[in-house]
Order: C-alpha cells, then structure tokens, then sequence
C-alpha cells in the first residue's frame, strides 16, 4: 500500500502530500517542451512527452503521487468538438455536433484518446513512480457541460447561454456521462489507482441547480470509480457547502479550496480531507508560506488529511518553494 492509499484508508499519519498542476507551466524543463510544441491538444496526445512530463516533478519533489499530464477537454475533443488553445486567453471550443456525438461509441472515442491511456501505461513502469500513486482524472459532468455550451473558459462575465434549453441539455449531459465512465474505465485499466473528478466552476451555480447538475451526475460517476475499487477525490472548486455535497456525492476525499475555512470543513466533515492551501503563497515568502502550511497542518492534526492546494500551482511560482514546501509538509510533526 502507497504513502497516499494509507492516508485515504484513515491507516497512517505520515503526512502526504501531491499538488494540482504540479507537472507543468512553472518546471523550466516543462517550459522547454512546450516551446517546441506549441498545439497543447497535440501536446497532451504525445503519449512519451505525457509521460516524461508526468514525472518531470517526482524528479526534483518528495511528492506521493504522480499525476497525468492531461487535460479535462480532451473529452470533449473525443466526442468531436473542436477544441484548441489560444495563448494568453485559454480553451476555445467550436460548435456541438449533436448529431455526431450520438452516433459515436465507445470504441471510437476510446480510439481518439489511446495515447493518452498509452500515457498512463508507460509512466506506470517508470522508475520515478516506484511505490508511489498514478493519479487519472476527469471533469466532473458540469465542468464539461459549461465549458461545451458556453465554448470558452466560463467565468462570470463570459457565460453566453443558459439552462432554458433543458431537453438538449438533458441530453448532452447523458452524453457526457456516458463517456467520463468510458474514460475513467480506459485510466484504471490502463494502471491510474486514484480518479480526481475535477469540477473546477461548480461556484458557478445556481444552488437551487445542484441536484440536477452537480451532485446527480457526480454520484454517478462516483459510484462507477467505487465499483473498481479505487479511490474517487472529488474537488468541487467554489461549491456552498462541502458538508451537504459529501453526504450527498459520498467521494473518498473531498478536495477543498482556498476561500473556505479549513476549521469549519475539520469540524463537520469525516472524511479525508485534501488541500486548501491558496497557491499564492507559493510565490510569496518563506515566513508567510511556512505559517500557513503548519496552520492546515495543525487543523488537520491526526485526522485522515493529504495537503495539497486549494487550485493549481501558478506559472509564476519558482520551482524552489515547491521543494521548500514539500519538505515542510514532511517534516512537520
């Protein structure tokens, strides 16, 4: 059993730690690749690049797990929706084809992703990964059906449709669950041991929407990663209240983020409890870093607890924090 899995199973109190965005924009070695390829779809469908890019920060960090360079869109790109993106503004999606997507199986979507999975299967027999955890993920359904409907990064000012068109949306929704199950299913078989469903704009709806959008289709999928006997961390980044969507969800960990009280989420929920620290803090300094992470860890003292952050690691963040964090976490008693 891994560092990471005897933290999820309540069975040690080493303390753990793995970071969103940890393989990526900030790691120069990173930055060095990505200049010679600019398409990221491309990019995140180059099964030996993925995989060297996976690993890049278990090579320099203490980190317990690995996960795969990916991104959340490649779904929708599989399901036939333009997808690229644009330097300096994000993710552009084209027009659903709703007609095309009926008509694709598992197969052939199945098909479109292999390096990804391929991926997976190399960076499982990797040195870099010896005892430690390969992280697979996907978006949770409403995730990907804002970033569908709405063709770009869905901040506030920026969403351009609505919920009137409930029976198309109902529709696309299945759609999009269907082949989240297909995915995580081709992750596991492929040799991920833990599935992160990440629903990076659930602070987006409406609360009155929730059943139907968050936690109905995230159960869903939730149960199907159970049925495999791996772990499920769930991260619904901005969601009201993290107690009600645990009862309700039921995820092995629940990952939180930075704008809520980590006091509040140690008292009401039972749980594993994984990350919250704001990623500013890692470009900020030292002092101030190192009080805010002895605060998440004495909060979470002797409760089932894998520190991470409340959002992903920023561009701008020296790679000399990252380390400088990592071996606080560990060493702190």
């Amino acid at each position: 059993m891994t560092v990471l899995q005897d933290c999820i199973n309540k069975k040690s109190n080493i303390n753990c730690i793995w970071l969103m965005r940890q393989a990526g924009r900030y790691l120069p070695e990173f930055r060095k690749i990505r200049s010679e390829n600019q398409d990221f779809i491309k990019l995140c469908l180059n099964e030996n690049l993925s995989s060297e890019i996976t690993v890049q920060p278990l090579r320099r960090f203490d980190m317990d797990a690995a996960i795969i360079f990916s991104d959340i869109l490649l779904v929708p790109f599989a399901l036939g929706q333009p997808v690229k993106f644009k330097k300096d503004f994000g993710p552009l999606l084209g027009e659903i084809d709703f007609n095309e997507m009926l008509n694709l199986n598992e197969i052939q979507f199945t098909d479109k992703l292999k390096p990804v999975y391929n991926a997976i299967k190399k960076t499982k027999e990797r040195e870099e990964l010896r005892n430690k955890d390969l992280i697979g993920f996907v978006g949770a359904p409403w995730t990907i059906l804002i970033y569908m409907l709405n063709q770009k990064s869905p901040k506030n000012e920026d969403i351009e449709f609505n919920l009137k068109d409930k029976r198309f949306i109902e529709d696309l929704l299945k759609i999009i669950v269907r082949f989240l199950k297909t995915h995580i299913n081709n992750q596991i078989e492929s040799g991920a041991t833990i599935i992160q469903i990440f629903d990076s704009w659930a602070g987006l709806l409406n609360e009155k929407d929730y059943d139907k959008y968050i936690y109905n289709p995230t159960k869903d999928l939730v149960n199907f990663v159970k049925s495999k006997k791996i772990p499920v961390i769930c991260f619904p980044k901005g969601i009201n209240d993290y107690k009600n969507y645990v009862n309700l969800v039921k995820p092995d960990v629940i990952s939180i983020d930075y704008n809520v009280d980590p006091k509040k989420i140690s008292d009401s929920i039972d749980i594993t409890i994984q990350g919250g620290l704001n990623p500013n803090f890692l470009i900020g300094d030292r002092e101030q870093l190192k009080t805010n992470v002895k605060r998440y860890l004495d909060i979470f003292k002797g409760k089932p607890y894998i520190f991470n952050l409340g959002h992903g690691v920023l561009p701008n963040t020296d790679p000399s924090m990252v380390d400088y964090l990592v071996k606080l976490v560990k060493n702190h008693l």
